[in-house]
């Protein structure tokens, strides 16, 4: 019997048979779920399939997106319209800052400063002695004009007796002529007592500038002045805040000064605090400086030939009277303010309008915003006390 054919390779081992399938029998809940899915299976492609043009449902939903689209227009331009109608005609500014007067201080007597009273930022009251003066030169000085002041008045009641004795003579022990001259020199002499006694005034005056005082109620600031300097007379070398002499400017764009009168309640806020310093319009600068005012070549004036297309409005300073300050803010010049002018005639539209405004200037300080600290208003009123 012949040998079936052979490969060019010998098996290498015996053969391998495939794997039985494996029966799985699915639970009653499983076949249910299998022959949903199966339903779903065979229903799938005919939901995917777009609605007809005629479909009541594709009317429904075209007007749902249109409607949608005219409602957020609509309150696209409803916020940029309050946008607008805030930045424009609403009486505001960021442009504001804290003013106060200055009062600096300078002796009025010359010489060695020898007790410094007061340290730096430092309140003092009106009156508080700021520091002394050497006073030994000027006390040596009221008592040379006392010493001086005695003799002219001894002098003086002796040109008074010699007048009144001639003046009772007759004419046989004296002579017209006589009497004159006495009465001169007592007349004289008494000019030379009240000039001694100005004198005096003017010696005890001066000791009395060796104390150099406070003229007002206020904060010493930077204060450089140490025991042992050279006060000049006529320099000042002390500053002293005036603490009752603060108040707000708001630089405001001339298109809004229609909306502003005086006397019209206004709104400060410092950046850093929320709570709004209260107050009114006191006064309107009624004047600015002017470029083109300038005198040029032999007093002509001296016009910029420059226009340019866009002008920007021109700030006109308005101060603003400070009625009343939230505890634990402190006043500052210098600090920036965010002014708000609150017409009392104001429509309640307007009123809202800008609150509104209000909590949109807030955003731009919500990552710069601190907290604030509770222990501030306590330290600043003992610091005035």
């Amino acid at each position: 019997m012949d040998n079936p054919p052979t490969t060019g390779r010998e098996p290498s081992g015996p053969a391998t048979l495939p794997p039985a399938p494996v029966v799985e029998i699915p639970a009653a809940g499983d076949q249910s779920r299998s022959e949903k899915a199966q339903v779903g299976h065979e229903s799938g492609p005919q939901a995917s399939q777009p609605l007809a043009v005629g479909h009541p449902r594709s009317g429904l939903l075209k007007t749902a997106r249109v409607a949608s689209t005219i409602v957020i227009a609509l309150a696209a331009t409803f916020i940029g319209y309050t946008t607008w109608q805030y930045y424009v005609t609403t009486p505001w500014t960021r442009n504001g800052a804290v003013r106060v007067q200055v009062a600096n201080v300078a002796p009025q007597v010359s010489g060695q400063i020898v007790d410094l009273r007061v340290v730096d930022n430092q309140f003092v009251h009106k009156g508080d002695v700021l520091y002394v003066v050497d006073p030994a030169d000027y006390r040596i000085a009221r008592d040379l004009s006392k010493a001086q002041l005695d003799q002219l008045s001894a002098d003086l009641e002796v040109k008074k007796a010699q007048f009144e004795r001639r003046e009772h003579l007759t004419l046989l022990a004296t002579t017209p002529e006589e009497q004159q001259i006495y009465k001169g020199a007592a007349l004289q002499a008494q000019a030379a007592y009240h000039v001694g006694e100005h004198q005096l005034s003017e010696a005890e005056l001066k000791l009395s500038r060796t104390q150099v005082i406070s003229p007002v109620n206020g904060y010493v600031t930077n204060l450089l002045l140490r025991s042992g300097d050279f006060a000049v007379a006529g320099q000042s070398n002390v500053a002293i805040v005036d603490a009752d002499s603060f108040w707000i400017d708001g630089y405001f764009e001339e298109t809004k000064m229609s909306q502003i009168c005086v006397g019209d309640p206004a709104e400060a806020k410092l950046i850093g605090y929320d709570q709004p310093i209260v107050g009114h319009v006191k006064t309107i600068t009624r004047g600015i400086s002017v470029a083109n005012a300038e005198l040029g070549v032999q007093g002509l004036p001296n016009v910029n030939p420059i226009y340019t297309w866009v002008r920007l409005a021109q700030r006109v300073p308005v101060r603003i009277g400070i009625d009343s300050v939230p505890p634990g803010i402190p006043l500052v010049s210098g600090l920036t303010a965010t002014v708000v002018v609150r017409p009392p005639h104001a429509s309640p539209d307007e009123r809202r309008l800008a609150s509104l405004g209000d909590r949109l200037s807030r955003l731009g300080h919500i990552l710069e915003q601190s907290a604030e600290r509770s222990d501030c208003a306590t330290k600043l009123a003992a610091s005035r006390g």
